[in-house]
């Protein structure tokens, strides 16, 4: 056994250089830069081309990860970022927000065997944004405009995804927004330590220099009738997101010092970005920080407010670790800024006089169930009362479909979620024929890569009903 044949001996497992612990809380910025001195390609052929692309099968997109990871140790950056973007409409937001070790980097044949997965989210972010950088951008699969036109609704992952597709296949695209700047909770939902905003607007310059027209701060509905779209588009995409926070009705949750995550996250972003907002951002320089959940929305939470200067910051989460939902990679980060975790535990109410002064939890022990993660349930006579000024509550988001849907004949589903597909419909097809729907607003709360997964498909359904159009008449 050589080096020179099996490069993961010679070159260990390694993310780009990350900014120390005591530099990184003091700001917003990303906590890793980028590859240099041709670290790219030796974490590249660390691949062993296992025959078996287990990385590929754990991508929601099925991207190509060993082809791209040969270009990439061969030195062919721009060709990589062109056989990237052949499967993923946003691949260096991928490369960023992705939960890498559940996903391609935990099916790694690699990291089965003990050895570390390879750093495909670090190599996929820095391809791209050095391609970008080079000048290098996606190609045009048609240069010829077809005269149809496509109106999407929402800016976020899912709906950036279709843009590509479409205006890449000649269709014009037009994508309407009601925050003032592009990304949807990329922007505004995801901290910039994760995704620098930069990043989002630079994406949002080349769908722009493909023929993109974006029209942010119009809500459908209040600004502008979707009925105006439905008569003046050949079809729309509907990808509103899940913005509707999960309310658990705790006991005291109206208490001044008591918020939901999203806000909390999108007025900290509005700071950052100098925007307007009647958002207001709590005070949380010495404060007591609670945080309730377990997800990647409370890693946000909790790193933020190690940021915003909280004397203490604590996460209750009602599980253990092994059954957080969020990425073990951010846990492992809010911990080392400082963030405490305290598991097992129940949150019963929040308590104070008009301010929040404590939280009432209980101690809970799991339970195996039939399917699924393991249940929790509370131990007799083990509540005890944390101290909080401040009590943040992330307990996850439901899909926000329109209130306008029913009227134009597009259902939802039992659990208020847009359906799509089925029988005599299209994938990503509402009810109503002419408009199409993916993301958060069909899924609930979920992971940007699927996001992106729905624009992708749904700009493939909707290419093909315009086809089928244009060749009847």
């Amino acid at each position: 056994m050589s080096e020179k044949t099996f490069p993961f001996l010679q070159f260990h497992r390694a993310l780009p250089q990350e900014v120390p612990v005591s530099i990184r809380v003091l700001g917003h910025g990303e906590i890793h830069g980028g590859f240099a001195n041709g670290d790219a390609g030796d974490q590249a052929a660390r691949c062993i081309d296992c025959g078996n692309p287990y990385c590929s099968w754990g991508c929601p997109l099925g991207n190509r990860i060993p082809q791209w990871l040969q270009l990439v140790r061969d030195g062919r950056i721009e060709d990589a970022a062109t056989l990237m973007h052949e499967t993923n409409p946003l691949p260096e937001i991928c490369g960023r927000v992705c939960p890498q070790d559940r996903l391609c980097e935990g099916a790694c044949t690699l990291e089965e065997g003990g050895f570390g997965a390879v750093t495909i989210g670090g190599i996929e972010r820095w391809v791209t944004d050095e391609a970008l950088r080079r000048g290098w951008r996606p190609a045009m699969h048609t240069q010829e405009r077809s005269g149809q036109r496509v109106a999407i609704v929402g800016a976020g992952p899912a709906g950036l995804s279709a843009a590509d597709r479409l205006i890449r296949a000649g269709i014009a695209v037009d994508v309407f927004d009601r925050y003032e700047e592009a990304g949807g909770l990329l922007t505004f939902g995801i901290p910039a330590f994760k995704l620098e905003k930069s990043v989002v607007r630079t994406r949002r310059a080349v769908l722009e220099e493909l023929g993109v027209v974006f029209r942010l701060g119009i809500e459908i509905g209040r600004d502008l009738p979707f009925a105006h779209l439905l008569d003046g588009y050949d079809a729309v995409f509907l990808a509103t997101g899940a913005y509707t926070s999960v309310d658990a009705q705790l006991p005291g949750a109206e208490l001044d010092g008591v918020h939901s995550a999203l806000p909390f996250l999108v007025a900290n972003t509005r700071r950052l970005l100098g925007t307007a907002t009647t958002q207001a951002l709590p005070d949380l320089a010495g404060k007591r920080v609670v945080v309730l959940g377990g997800g990647d929305t409370a890693m946000d939470c909790v790193r933020s407010s190690i940021r915003l200067g909280a004397q203490r910051v604590s996460c209750i989460y009602r599980r253990d670790e092994a059954n957080m939902p969020g990425s073990r990679r951010e846990v492992k980060y809010a911990r080392e800024e400082g963030v405490e975790f305290l598991f097992q535990r129940q949150p019963l109410a929040i308590l104070g006089g008009e301010h929040v002064e404590r939280v009432r939890v209980a101690q809970t022990e799991l339970v195996s169930a039939a399917a699924g993660r393991a249940q929790s349930r509370i131990v007799a006579g083990s509540e005890q009362e944390l101290g909080a000024d401040v009590v943040i509550q992330a307990f996850g988001f439901l899909a926000s479909p329109p209130d306008w849907c029913a009227e134009h004949g597009i259902t939802l589903d039992a659990n208020g979620r847009i359906l799509v597909g089925g029988p005599g419909r299209a994938p990503q097809q509402t009810t109503n024929p002419k408009v199409f729907a993916g993301g958060d607003t069909v899924r609930g709360a979920d992971l940007v890569v699927r996001a992106a997964l729905d624009g992708r498909e749904a700009a493939r359904a909707i290419l093909s009903r315009l086809q089928a159009v244009t060749a009847s008449t």
